[in-house]
């Protein structure tokens, strides 16, 4: 009887992880035609052709175009929390920890279509959503404006308006979307690399103060958690960050 048991359980892992397997295939081909298309002129037949299914066996994954711009931006948000909670744990400086962070985001936004579609408009979804996900984007922006507090207060950070200063970095941050060009000169990794030395100068409080993980104990990738994740509950710059 156990055995019986054990197989079926087997069994409806290996479809649930199917299932969200190509959840995951079709947002990142809803992703790509949001971004060409616009949310507002894609429609889901245009999204079944992009995933290679059938209108109607598109519907077995998800309700309309909308749950899949929620699962979108509820996927990625919980990627960015992860890996603030990750950086968020690390015994090290506020400057190193955010360093980390600006790196991890960027690279979420730029590497996975998903991510760049996250910052569509949020007014397209339903209220109910639109309130769920501005509280778990206001739960990623408060940790991060917590780390940048805890780096005034060790010293390491300039004093400064610490909730104008998250807003300034993540609006750059999601604004790269809008410019970035996979085939331009410089890479998404070289991009946040950059973009993560540019921001976290300015607000040191001693130029020329260390913000890096000694060579050869960088793990910024570490921080992005890729893979088949599913959504905990079934957006332009100032909307994703501003709601």
């Amino acid at each position: 009887m156990k055995s019986i048991y054990s197989q079926a359980s087997k069994r409806n892992g290996h479809l649930r992880r199917r299932y969200l397997a190509r959840r995951l295939e079709i947002l990142r081909a809803a992703g790509k035609e949001f971004r060409v298309r616009g949310f507002a002129e894609t429609g889901m037949r245009d999204i079944a052709a992009a995933a290679a299914l059938s209108p109607a066996n598109l519907y077995n994954y998800f309700g309309g175009k909308h749950d899949i711009l929620f699962f979108c931006q509820d996927n990625s948000l919980d990627r960015m929390i992860e890996a603030l909670d990750k950086a968020r744990r690390m015994r090290t400086r506020a400057a190193i920890k955010l360093r980390m962070i600006i790196v991890s985001h960027l690279r979420c936004v730029l590497d996975e279509v998903e991510g760049s579609a996250a910052h569509l408009l949020t007014t397209a979804l339903p209220p109910r959503q639109q309130r769920y996900l501005v509280a778990k984007r206001d739960k990623y922006e408060a940790g991060v404006r917590n780390l940048i507090v805890a780096g005034m207060r060790s010293g390491e950070f300039a004093s400064c308006d610490p909730a104008l200063t998250v807003r300034a970095i993540l609006g750059s941050l999601n604004w790269s979307v809008q410019w970035f060009n996979p085939e331009g000169p410089l890479t998404s990794a070289e991009i946040a690399e950059k973009f993560a030395d540019y921001l976290i100068r300015g607000l040191l409080a001693k130029p020329g103060a260390s913000y890096r993980l000694p060579a050869g104990k960088e793990s910024n990738r570490s921080l992005n958690t890729p893979g088949p994740r599913e959504a905990r509950v079934p957006d332009s710059i100032e909307n994703f960050f501003r709601g």
